[in-house]
């Protein structure tokens, strides 16, 4: 009888296999360290790519500060050498334009993308955040930007090209505020409020002037571009207007560090300074009405008069909002100052003060109004009233916050425009729309300054001469909000071409007409005497440290001696101080 036997187990068969038992279990266990080591490289991946993005970060902000650094220690030595050719700012363009080369072209392109990326339709534009299901996990992409079909394969350059792209809210939020700030708490009020009614003409008409003469000149030149088969998309005429608006914004700040170098004219210097300042303000309402601007019906881009209204209700409503806004900000701080004993604490009050100028800006903002406009007119209410409510120590210092952070702000911003030349990804660049551009600013500033200037003459006890006007002509430098309002939005074909164009016309106004102005205000006869009064006094300062220095080394010679008596000491230094006086 045959007796059958059951099969043995997998386990019995195994351990009666000694053989195969270890080969078995190694098996088992390099499975389980596969996947353990799949996860652990997933993290350390995750990890060094999160270094790595904080080592570049660091990278790209210290080569500001560096940028800023060699600026400053620059401005040092062309101050110390008396070198007035070349301003502070447009020094800082050319370091950021050094750097910007350096970065664009000395460091070698690599990349590990060299598949074919996958293709996808879209009925709609791009979408700003992607969810992807990738074997059951959710992954959130945000979109960085267009990426040239020519530099598909250095994506990783070019992303070390966009980090160095700073966001737009950035330089609206962080850099604009001190800058605008400063400009109206250092307003000498004098001169200010005794040309107030020439400096509102030439900000809101000689503004409003020059951006359609601007806007429709360049109109012009766009058909030009058409016919001439220059222009590759659509460039429509609420473009040129929006472009004239953000081209007719001057710069405060150079013309402030020039005029306050030279000892200008007060006159001159409040016509022009005062009427930069709001025309900074009204360029930036001004572009935000062009850009409201729609036209009920299929075409959007037409004449509508009823839009035109609006766009003006728009433009009048934000401006005054944001004036009321500002200077009841500055009202209450004014207020809280005066009523309350934070004088007794210096620093809460410096502190205090810092914020709600500060967060001025950011309430217009989050209450649809322009935070521009709203700090400018808050830094004037400011330095009318709560000024002279703040204690002496929290004086000194405010001025000296707002005058190093609008310092650091204004050549932070010029360096970055030196940079974005190389490092921004979508430059156009358009020979034609460039000279036009030059000739139509050029146009729009003369048909703002000389015949204003020939009407408010007309009800003015004290003319402005014509070379004043030339001078404010030649001084219609472009600067920090022209380059602001442009890089805001680069999403288009048209808004690039404006960006790039305004990027050159900064470059060129503030390195020619900024070196220049020195020498037109000697070609033009303009009054310096401020400048010569500082220059005798500090040359007679220096003669009187000298004099006591030697006389207090006489009187120890002398005492020792026993000779020369403190009487006649005090003879000798009153001498001197009556030679330094007269």
């Amino acid at each position: 009888m045959e007796v059958v036997t059951a099969p043995k187990p997998w386990t019995s068969y195994i351990l009666g296999q000694s053989s195969l038992f270890p080969i078995l279990i190694c098996i088992l266990s390099q499975s389980y360290r596969i996947r353990a080591d799949d996860g652990g490289m997933e993290e350390l991946t995750t990890e060094k790519e999160a270094e790595e993005s904080h080592r570049q970060d660091s990278v790209n902000l210290l080569t500001f500060i560096l940028l800023l650094t060699l600026t400053i220690l620059t401005i040092w030595l062309f101050k110390h050498r008396r070198v007035r050719f070349l301003h502070e700012t447009g020094l800082a363009m050319i370091y950021g334009l050094l750097v910007g080369v350096i970065l664009r072209y000395g460091i070698p392109s690599t990349s590990y993308h060299n598949k074919t990326p996958p293709s996808c339709s879209l009925k709609v534009g791009p979408v700003s955040t992607l969810l992807l299901n990738v074997s059951g996990k959710f992954f959130e992409y945000t979109l960085k930007g267009e990426i040239n079909s020519r530099e598909i394969h250095n994506v990783e350059q070019n992303d070390m090209l966009r980090k160095l792209t700073f966001d737009p809210e950035v330089f609206f939020n962080i850099l604009l505020p001190p800058i605008i700030f400063h400009a109206g708490y250092s307003l000498k009020k004098r001169h200010f409020f005794r040309n107030l009614g020439s400096i509102i003409t030439y900000a809101f008409l000689g503004t409003a002037i020059s951006c359609f003469v601007i806007g429709n000149l360049m109109y012009g030149v766009v058909k030009l571009m058409q016919v001439l088969g220059q222009l590759t998309d659509k460039f429509y005429y609420t473009d040129c207007l929006f472009f004239g608006a953000i081209i007719s914004a001057t710069d405060p700040v150079t013309v402030l560090a020039i005029f306050n170098e030279l000892h200008a004219d007060g006159d001159l210097y409040a016509l022009l300074f005062g009427e930069s300042v709001m025309n900074d303000a009204v360029s930036f309402v001004l572009s935000s009405s062009i850009v409201a601007y729609q036209p009920t019906g299929a075409n959007m881009h037409t004449f509508d008069a009823s839009a035109f209204f609006k766009s003006v209700g728009i433009f009048l409503g934000i401006f005054s909002g944001s004036f009321a806004m500002g200077a009841v900000t500055g009202v209450v701080t004014a207020l809280v100052t005066k009523f309350t004993k934070l004088h007794c604490f210096p620093l809460l009050e410096t502190a205090l003060f810092f914020l709600m100028s500060w967060s001025t800006f950011l309430l217009a903002e989050a209450c649809g109004f322009t935070g521009v406009v709203a700090v400018l007119f808050c830094g004037i209410t400011q330095a009318h009233y709560t000024y002279n409510n703040l204690s002496e120590e929290s004086t000194k210092r405010c001025k000296q916050l707002f005058e190093v952070l609008h310092f650091l702000a204004e050549n932070f911003i010029f360096s970055y425009m030196g940079l974005a030349l190389f490092t921004f990804q979508n430059h156009v660049f358009s020979p034609i729309f460039i000279i036009g551009a030059f000739i139509a600013i050029f146009i729009g500033r003369a048909l703002n300054i000389y015949p204003l200037s020939f009407l408010i003459n007309l009800g003015r006890r004290h003319k402005i001469s014509g070379n004043f006007q030339h001078m404010m002509m030649f001084a219609g430098l472009r600067g920090a909000m022209a380059f602001a309002l442009a890089i805001r939005d680069t999403a288009t074909y048209a808004r690039q071409m404006m960006f790039t164009t305004t990027l050159l016309i900064v470059f060129f106004t503030v390195w020619v007409f900024g070196g220049g102005t020195t020498p037109m205000l000697s070609w033009l006869h303009i009054r310096l005497s401020g400048c010569l009064v500082h220059e005798r006094l500090v040359s007679r300062a220096a003669v009187l440290c000298s004099g006591l220095e030697s006389l207090q080394q006489q009187r120890r010679r002398a005492c020792l001696n026993c000779g020369i008596t403190s009487a006649l000491f005090s003879t000798q230094t009153s001498l001197l101080l009556v030679c330094f006086y007269s």
